[in-house]
């Protein structure tokens, strides 16, 4: 009974960190307004996981990969994936 109950808090705290991380993040994304400022916090841009970078050259695959971040640079500016290649401010 005692593992349990320990376990179930276990998992209710770890579920707890991840939601807030996520609203911390998204939270962050709200004031991205270009990518200069993108770029100050992620140096390589911030990308959903399943991004492949769209170039003629050298493939970015150093970024954030985040589907929480993505989608919140999304809704502060659609702007920032210029390629549309799931990746905003990619940079090498």
């Amino acid at each position: 009974m005692k593992n349990s109950v320990l376990r179930g808090l276990a998992v209710g705290a770890v579920a707890a960190l991840a939601v807030a991380t996520a609203a911390a993040n998204a939270q962050a994304a709200v004031s991205w307004k270009n990518c200069t400022s993108v770029n100050k916090t992620y140096p390589h841009g911030v990308g959903r996981t399943n991004a492949r970078d769209h170039t003629s050259g050298r493939a970015v695959t150093n970024f954030k990969k985040s589907n929480t971040l993505y989608a919140a640079a999304m809704r502060a500016n659609k702007g920032l994936d210029r390629d549309k290649d799931g990746i905003a401010c990619e940079k090498r």
